[in-house]
């Protein structure tokens, strides 16, 4: 079983229309991949808006924690307050005598559980969202939704590829194919551990040329083997080539390149992979050898293990 992860580096850049167009081209195409999916981009998470799945398991995602006060325990020493670096404690006033805590300005840290002399505050664990075991029409699909202001998006992540992983392991199939999150950080960092292949998409653009370079920083750093995909090549030649050039200096394969091509919106106004909706779009033919590529070096037979 192969990870297969696609990164940007910053957002727009056609990561979720690529793993829709990878998802179809490993179920219906030639090549009869087996493929489990993964969404990790669980703060924005949308392939689901292109693959249209029927939810067959929700479950509770509990994030980090906040402090309690237990204001029948506490005797107002006031430690608490002087030991939160947050500025969460609110100390006591005319209609409530007792120390609380503001949950939103509340880290986590604890810091004011272990200096209460009566013992008076407990952390008490935080519903941060939900994520979903799916069945799409091509192949199960697993997603979350991370509520707004929730923080540790990068621990939902990692438990939406671990469950994609073990079904994938389960029922032997043999990719993983994970739809990661824009930027470098911590859910990124998530959603590309234990990759075997990431393919970077990027765009012509300022940002998209400052961004891919953030990004191969962070595959190299945790040796990830990468390739390159630039979308809408042709609305600006100057960027392309700048890209082409990082990509040469950096030792980096850039493997082909993708039109701008209105189809793809359209397809997606159509809740289709544009593979789908129209096979003979530049492109979609353009997406299909990628994924001939990319195939072959995950899975060097090329074909079905069934």
């Amino acid at each position: 079983m192969k990870q297969l992860v696609i990164l940007s580096g910053k957002g727009g850049t056609g990561k979720t229309s690529l793993a829709a167009a990878f998802a179809h081209l490993a179920h219906d195409g030639h090549l009869h991949i087996q493929a489990v999916l993964a969404d990790a981009d669980v703060d924005a998470a949308n392939l689901e808006l292109v693959l249209h799945p029927k939810r067959l398991e929700t479950h509770d995602f509990t994030g980090g924690s906040v402090a309690v006060i237990d204001a029948q325990l506490c005797q107002g020493c006031g430690n608490c307050e002087q030991a939160c670096r947050f500025d969460a404690v609110i100390p006591p006033t005319n209609t409530q005598p007792a120390y609380a805590v503001d949950p939103i300005a509340c880290d986590g840290c604890a810091a004011c559980v272990y200096q209460c002399p009566e013992e008076a505050i407990h952390m008490q664990p935080q519903t941060a969202g939900r994520w979903y075991r799916s069945e799409s029409r091509y192949g199960p699909l697993f997603h979350a939704d991370l509520y707004p202001a929730q923080e540790n998006s990068g621990k939902l992540v990692t438990l939406v590829k671990q469950n994609a992983r073990l079904l994938a392991l389960d029922t032997n199939c043999q990719v993983v194919i994970v739809d990661g999150p824009p930027g470098i950080g911590c859910p990124v960092i998530a959603a590309a551990a234990g990759a075997d292949l990431a393919v970077i998409v990027t765009e012509p653009t300022v940002a998209g040329v400052h961004d891919l370079k953030r990004i191969l920083q962070t595959t190299t750093h945790f040796r990830i083997p990468a390739l390159v995909v630039v979308n809408k090549v042709d609305i600006y030649p100057q960027g392309a080539a700048e890209i082409e050039a990082i990509c040469a200096e950096l030792g980096v394969e850039l493997i082909d390149r993708i039109p701008f091509d209105p189809t793809v919106t359209t397809a997606m106004l159509n809740g289709e992979p544009v593979t789908a909706y129209r096979p003979e779009a530049p492109s979609s033919r353009a997406l299909a050898a990628i994924w001939q590529s990319v195939a072959a070096r995950l899975i060097p037979s090329g074909g079905s293990n069934a």
